[in-house]
């Protein structure tokens, strides 16, 4: 009901003209503004895109999914995907993304890429890639820009993962060393340095105040730009 009252409050601006909210699949019929004509619009409402899948609906009878957070890789092509927390002012999240020797080749020919990234990542979320041995350190700052996610072949192992653009942020005149954080009185209770950065997308959105001080207070070149993802700016 929520992603319904939200919806409602935002639907005139993006053009939509409410005929029905039902129970029945699909919860909605509305009419969009195209041009100097409407288009029925059948929408499905979720607090998840990936439940439309997990409560079995039929894709042909769909044309859009409304929902609060998109996590749906492999939505169908020709259904629209409304993510609502993007036009409530839902702040970032942070992750750690691990980045092996052989592809770090391809992390510096670029500002611009597509990544493997978590399914749980969003609009503007900040990503720390750390490469791994035997740098062992937080080197660049990205930000992820894309809409969603597509799935693609993975190339450091076998099988499919899920792919987004981030945009380089920064890349730190000095990094954070795993032995920074090891060291560090709060930092070294974390799981991620507990478990030896093991994973490749790691939340630690919790840590950000700490990992935000030390890239501050190293790299006052990229401060300006840091100060846009201050903690006290974070979501919870």
């Amino acid at each position: 009901m929520g992603v319904v009252v939200l919806f409602v409050q935002i639907a005139k601006k993006l053009q939509f003209r409410i005929e029905e909210i039902r129970a029945a699949y699909p919860d909605c019929i509305a009419y969009r503004h195209v041009g100097n004509a409407e288009k029925r619009v059948r929408i499905e409402f979720e607090f998840k895109s990936s439940s439309f899948k997990a409560h079995g609906h039929d894709p042909k009878h769909c044309d859009c999914i409304v929902c609060w957070h998109h996590d749906w890789a492999t939505v169908p092509r020709h259904i629209e995907v409304i993510e609502l927390k993007r036009f409530f002012g839902v702040p970032f999240k942070v992750w750690i993304q691990v980045a092996i020797k052989s592809q770090w080749p391809a992390l510096d020919a670029s500002n611009r890429m597509g990544w493997a990234l978590s399914t749980r990542v969003t609009h503007g979320d900040l990503v720390l890639m750390y490469r791994g041995f035997p740098n062992c350190s937080i080197t660049d700052i990205f930000r992820f820009t894309d809409s969603r996610l597509r799935r693609g072949q993975a190339g450091w192992r076998a099988g499919e993962a899920n792919f987004g653009e981030i945009e380089r942020l920064c890349k730190l005149d000095s990094p954070i060393f795993l032995s920074d954080m090891q060291t560090h009185k709060v930092l070294r209770t974390a799981s991620f340095i507990r478990q030896n950065m093991q994973g490749r997308g790691l939340l630690v959105s919790e840590y950000w105040p700490y990992l935000y001080t030390m890239l501050h207070e190293r790299n006052p070149k990229h401060r300006r730009k840091l100060a846009a993802f201050a903690p006290e700016k974070l979501s919870a």
